[in-house]
């Protein structure tokens, strides 16, 4: 009896795991089914003119000349991506800005294999995100889930066409493998990716993740890869998540462009040598490296040195987690600022701006001579002064780095000096600093005073050469 009993108990196992696992089974099967013509194969060409220095062989030549071939001045490049109808009636895709960037022809292939040629809306290198259109009739759409539910752990589903347009529609799952990515990509992209082990290869890009639900939570959009030779799948794909998406796609189809705000400071990690000059117990938060002049953070009183802990009532993670809240916020707003300094908690209202263009923002943040002297500098501040060994009674601007090549490498200066004259006249920030060097400058010869180990000098800097 008691053996009896066993085998059913068993048997009722297994009839239990059984009806579980064909549970899953088609809740996948039925999620794929619903995405598949939502998804498309993006075709692109690109006309390549050959120059001159495009020349070819002597065995080229030879035989164009025996078989009467003329010289090929141009050819065409093809590359393969994926995308997402994200709206059916208006033939609006979401997919990868660098899928469709600098081409010259889009194609657009459906799961029923039908073909139309795409316009481009609008793009945005710094999400790598873009939005085409096509013009037909009776198509499917996917609406965008919300990112910020998804859970590390949950399953979640790629859906793409990998290394060929054959390949198309292929789907792939996997769990969430982190969020909050940052500093995958070279750059200047925001980037706050869903990392997955679902599978993800050359050609998903601008595909869709979605989540055990069938919300289409992410567009798919890098792998992990050991180089161009090496570019297969390794368990490590990053999305980008379906509420940054929004921000983007919305823009892109009412303006053209991204619109987004800035603060107007640069912001950096906070390292353990950081957090031990500052007496921070966290390492949450962005630093102040820099404040720009004049821009929302200088009007609201943030200063160099600060640490940004908090915005809009968010407690900040990092420098990414700060920067892509700040720039997906509405211009000529304000908002709640909570930073630490000198130890204490500070609150300030900002007033957020519409970030410049890049150039702009490059002159803004950047020194004129930094370039033509071949150092940057920065104004002295508690955590610097730390971490060059400058005493609190000293004055003047520090030399962060040196470019290697440049006038100021070859005079000597390093790293940690502290520039506290130009010529004979007194500096004590970067603006005194540009203003002395931009009228000294122009005798070509340069004269700055250093201090170093507390020691002084004058350095002599040839800018002729």
């Amino acid at each position: 009896m008691k053996k009896l009993f066993t085998t059913i108990f068993y048997l009722n196992i297994v009839f239990t795991q059984n009806v579980f696992l064909k549970q899953f089974s088609d809740q996948f099967a039925d999620i794929a089914e619903k995405a598949n013509p939502a998804v498309v194969t993006i075709l692109t060409e690109k006309k390549i003119e050959i120059n001159q220095s495009n020349r070819s062989t002597p065995q080229e030549d030879l035989f164009r000349f025996y078989f009467n071939q003329p010289r090929q001045r141009e050819y065409k490049s093809s590359a393969l991506g994926s995308g997402v109808i994200i709206d059916a009636k208006n033939g609006y895709i979401i997919t990868n800005n660098h899928v469709v960037e600098d081409v010259d022809e889009i194609t657009v292939r459906l799961l029923d294999k039908s073909e139309y040629k795409a316009s481009i809306i609008g793009k945005d290198p710094k999400s790598d995100l873009a939005v085409i259109k096509i013009k037909a009739k009776g198509l499917a759409d996917l609406q965008l889930g919300d990112s910020d539910n998804l859970r590390v752990g949950e399953w979640v589903i790629a859906v793409g066409s990998p290394f060929s347009a054959n390949l198309s529609h292929t789907v792939t799952a996997g769990i969430v493998s982190a969020k909050g990515r940052g500093n995958i990509i070279q750059g200047d992209i925001y980037e706050d990716f869903i990392q997955t082990d679902a599978a993800i290869n050359p050609g998903n890009s601008g595909g869709a993740l979605l989540n055990s639900s069938g919300d289409l939570i992410g567009i798919n959009t890098a792998i992990y890869s050991n180089g161009y030779f090496d570019r297969g799948n390794k368990g490590v794909g990053f999305a980008i998540p379906s509420n940054m998406v929004k921000k983007v796609m919305s823009d892109l189809i009412a303006y053209g462009e991204v619109v987004r705000s800035y603060i107007g400071v640069q912001i950096q990690p906070i390292n353990d040598t950081a957090a031990k000059a500052l007496d921070l117990k966290t390492r949450s938060g962005a630093l102040v490296a820099n404040v720009i002049e004049d821009g929302p953070a200088d009007k609201a009183g943030i200063e160099t040195g600060d640490v940004i802990v908090e915005f809009d009532g968010m407690m900040i993670k990092s420098v990414d987690h700060l920067r892509n809240n700040v720039s997906v916020s509405k211009p000529n707003n304000f908002y709640n600022l909570g930073v630490i300094r000198d130890g204490r908690k500070k609150s300030f209202k900002v007033k957020l701006e519409k970030m410049p263009n890049d150039d702009k923002l490059a002159l803004n943040v950047q020194t004129e001579n930094s370039n033509e002297l071949g150092i940057e500098v920065s104004n002295l501040n508690r955590l610097n002064r730390q971490e060059f060994g400058i005493s609190s009674q000293d004055a003047g601007i520090v030399v962060t780095r040196v470019l290697s090549d440049s006038p100021s490498a070859e005079a000597g200066i390093q790293a940690g000096d502290l520039i506290t004259r130009v010529g004979s006249r007194r500096c004590r920030t970067i603006k005194e600093f540009d203003a002395l060097v931009k009228n000294t400058k122009r005798r070509g010869m340069l004269m700055l005073h250093i201090k170093r180990d507390g020691n002084a000098q004058y350095v002599t800097l040839d800018l002729k050469k």
